[in-house]
């Protein structure tokens, strides 16, 4: 399963039928990035309406990319790192911060899964625990209401992980 990419036909037909105040704003949003100018413009013309769906799709994606873990540490530890740099992509694409709480989270519960829990490699360690950090303080921007389902949902997430390593906290 991937996500689906759309040519620039796609793109084009699609912005003939935006208004000119949006083809604006469009354009000076995609102009901050430069590498991934296509992959956000179709973003924001095809999967924007409906980011549920795309975040649900990204998950996927993840989820496919870790049954695919390399079982060597060094390459388990670069191959989690792409993983990261994929959703960091998606994360600037969304820009909301509950979409990245949940990718984060969904991320983490992944590699709870697939790594190996006997793992001595110091680097595939800090990366778990980095990601849990990132999202206590992601969690702690958010409004009280939200935090509240994001706390619960953290606090599942860090006993499971600690039942799994040892080596934790």
């Amino acid at each position: 399963m991937s996500i689906t990419t759309y040519g620039l036909q796609d793109i084009k037909k699609e912005i003939q039928h935006l208004p000119n105040e949006q083809i604006i704003e469009l354009c000076l949003r995609l102009a901050r990035y430069k590498k991934e100018n296509k992959e956000l413009l179709a973003y924001l013309l095809f999967e924007a309406s409906n980011e549920e769906a795309f975040v649900e799709k990204i998950k996927g994606e993840v989820g496919f990319m870790f049954s695919q873990l390399p079982s060597q540490s060094y390459m388990a530890a670069k191959y989690i790192r792409k993983i990261l740099r994929l959703i960091g992509k998606y994360n600037k694409f969304i820009g909301s911060k509950q979409a990245e709480i949940d990718l984060l989270i969904n991320f983490c519960y992944n590699y709870v899964q697939y790594t190996d829990r006997r793992t001595s490699y110091k680097p595939m360690r800090l990366i778990l625990t980095r990601q849990l950090e990132k999202i206590r303080t992601l969690i702690s921007k958010l409004h009280e209401d939200l935090q509240f389902d994001y706390t619960e949902d953290y606090n599942l997430l860090h006993v499971e992980a600690e039942k799994k390593f040892p080596w934790l906290f």
